[in-house]
């Protein structure tokens, strides 16, 4: 299994680690600390030592409540770090619901359009499709930031979620946007209750039924704090097990803060054979 991108073909067949790098000064996690270009390009280079796979940049907080930024704001806080970050050599994902902004970044070379609108936006399919070969993932959210939280009732998450997902397909599909080039994540947290991400993980493998990779991005979000107490600065345990946990249920990405820990959890499934279990015991 390959994720095609817009300068790399990404081998799934082992679970790659997308290493978070947030520009933005009120992230729920990290907000503030990486929102001088330079600190966000060390950081860059920091989780590439680390062990990340595809570096994601984004400069809009989408945690619950988050005000939007400006098109000019978003693109002075991502479009310096991402030019410089393509350098490196890795992967580069932008994290944005911007049309205009996703097709500057593809301009510079960027490899991936990681949409929490699952390209909802008016013109943003048009970038994609307009693009030879550019990765995109496609996330679920109920609602948007502002509002998601207060609309968070599903019959059945899972279904509801597959339901949706598979419509976003059909459409980039019926616009000539190859297979090969698009991943789905169930947006753990956005517009979803903490039974509801539960629920999201524990089923997660009903969503392989669209043929898709998955990703899994659980890192130090609220439903680790629920289940552990923690304060997201305290949550990198936590956040590791889910990951892991993701990953034994089908996911072949997961987007962490915490790289280092997670390269390394998954080192010692590798090492035991159980990432190659868990893919046996779902045949």
């Amino acid at each position: 299994m390959f994720w095609q991108t817009s300068n790399h073909r990404i081998d799934l067949n082992w679970p790659r680690v997308m290493g978070i790098v947030n520009t933005t000064p009120d992230s729920f996690s990290d907000g503030g600390q990486f929102a001088d270009a330079n600190a966000a390009l060390d950081h860059c280079k920091r989780l590439i030592d680390e062990g990340a796979d595809i570096l994601d940049i984004g400069g809009e907080s989408s945690r619950p409540g988050a005000a939007p930024v400006s098109l000019e704001q978003e693109r002075r806080r991502v479009l310096p770090v991402l030019e410089a970050a393509l350098a490196l050599g890795r992967p580069v994902s932008i994290d944005t619901t911007k049309p205009e902004l996703m097709a500057q970044a593809l301009a510079l070379g960027v490899d991936i359009i990681n949409d929490i609108n699952a390209l909802n936006a008016p013109g943003a399919i048009d970038v994609v499709a307009a693009h030879r070969s550019c990765g995109v993932c496609l996330m679920h959210m109920q609602g948007d930031p502002q509002t998601m939280q207060a609309r968070a009732t599903y019959a059945d998450v899972v279904s509801q979620v597959l339901e949706v997902l598979a419509a976003r397909v059909e459409t980039l599909r019926g616009r000539g946007i190859a297979a090969d080039r698009i991943v789905l994540d169930p947006g753990i947290g956005f517009g979803k209750t903490v039974e509801h991400n539960f629920e999201l993980l524990r089923r997660q493998r009903e969503l392989l039924d669209l043929g898709h990779p998955l990703l899994a991005g659980w890192s130090r979000k609220s439903s680790i704090g629920a289940v552990t107490g923690r304060e997201a600065g305290d949550r990198v345990a936590g956040s590791v097990a889910a990951a892991l946990a993701a990953v034994l249920n089908g996911a072949s990405i997961v987007r962490v803060h915490d790289v280092a820990a997670t390269v390394d959890a998954l080192k010692v499934w590798r090492a035991a054979g159980l990432t190659a279990a868990a893919s046996r015991n779902s045949q």
